[in-house]
């Protein structure tokens, strides 16, 4: 019995890449008997009507029991507020989210005044719950470093250093503003951010969470154009990364798994040459392979204890509303 704390549905205007019925039928397949959807929809989910129209949508679907959203924040200190209140009064929302850094869709807080703004608001409004960010440092990106025929330099594109640097500054604004929310670093990729938040432990309430195609994938395995499918936001790193992130797993410096599991339509990840300048889409449907990459954890050497801690208990204690 496993919890997913980070799955996209693509419901509304892209349902023709998933629903939320057939992401929750994947999820029972899999052994998830709970997941918490992101709000980076088309439209993105923040404000209370839209978070009613996402559950009405799972309940329409069938699939309400389970199902649990995040409503994202923007810059704006009324709209932080709003959320703040919509986290209070619904059971079904599990927490907010911040995009520190442009991923797919429009929600991004890129600068640093932005995201000041949703710390000292969250700190004036008292909130307690869980803060989920997406870690990426937009100014350290180098974009005329990315090849699409060259899968590999997606991370070269947006090195390392912008995820590392970006959980240094989120780390040191809740501590500016004295935040009280539960700070969660989203699929984290590299050792030297596992090592900032274990840190941060000491007088941050902060946790992080893996997926397992960051655990499984290496850039090495991104040389073709063939590969183009593992493009992700943060892109798969370096192989001895990738191993040191297992280790650290295994040492239980890193909270929970997150599949972060994103589906796309096969045309908008496949390599095309007649569309030399497609964006092709950045996400992994990685809850297609949840028993799998469980079963090689085991042959990994974890227990049975570490592997209900990190697919389980760590998830149910930063995110207290889920009740599966």
């Amino acid at each position: 019995m496993h919890i997913d704390p980070h799955v996209h549905c693509r419901d509304w205007s892209q349902s023709y890449k998933a629903t939320i019925k057939s992401v929750t039928d994947l999820a029972r397949s899999q052994g998830v008997v709970a997941f918490i959807d992101m709000p980076n929809t088309d439209p993105p989910i923040t404000t209370e009507e839209l978070v009613n129209r996402r559950l009405e949508t799972a309940k329409s679907e069938g699939c309400l029991d389970g199902y649990y959203l995040y409503v994202g924040v923007t810059n704006d200190p009324n709209q932080i507020r709003e959320a703040v209140r919509i986290f209070d009064s619904s059971p079904k929302v599990a927490g907010i989210k911040m995009y520190a850094g442009k991923s797919v869709g429009n929600l991004e807080i890129p600068l640093e005044e932005g995201q000041r703004a949703v710390y000292r608001t969250l700190a004036e409004a008292g909130y307690k719950g869980p803060l989920a960010v997406h870690c990426e440092k937009e100014s350290m990106f180098r974009p005329n470093l990315w090849d699409m025929t060259k899968p590999y330099t997606w991370g070269v594109a947006r090195p390392k250093e912008a995820e590392i640097a970006s959980v240094r500054d989120q780390i040191a604004m809740a501590r500016e503003y004295g935040v009280t929310a539960k700070i969660h670093i989203c699929h984290i990729s590299v050792p030297e951010s596992v090592a900032l938040v274990d840190q941060a432990r000491k007088d941050l309430s902060i946790s992080c969470g893996a997926t397992p195609h960051h655990l499984t994938l290496s850039s090495e395995d991104m040389l073709t154009v063939e590969h183009l499918e593992y493009k992700v936001n943060p892109p798969i790193r370096s192989h001895a990364d990738m191993r040191a992130m297992r280790r650290l797993l295994k040492a239980d410096k890193i909270d929970m798994i997150e599949t972060d599991h994103a589906p796309h339509a096969r045309e908008e990840k496949a390599y095309n040459a007649n569309r030399p300048n497609a964006s092709y889409m950045s996400g992994i449907p990685s809850l297609n392979n949840y028993k799998s990459f469980l079963e090689g954890l085991k042959s990994d050497g974890f227990t049975a204890e570490q592997i209900r801690a990190i697919t389980y208990d760590n998830v149910k204690r930063v995110f207290t509303k889920i009740r599966e």
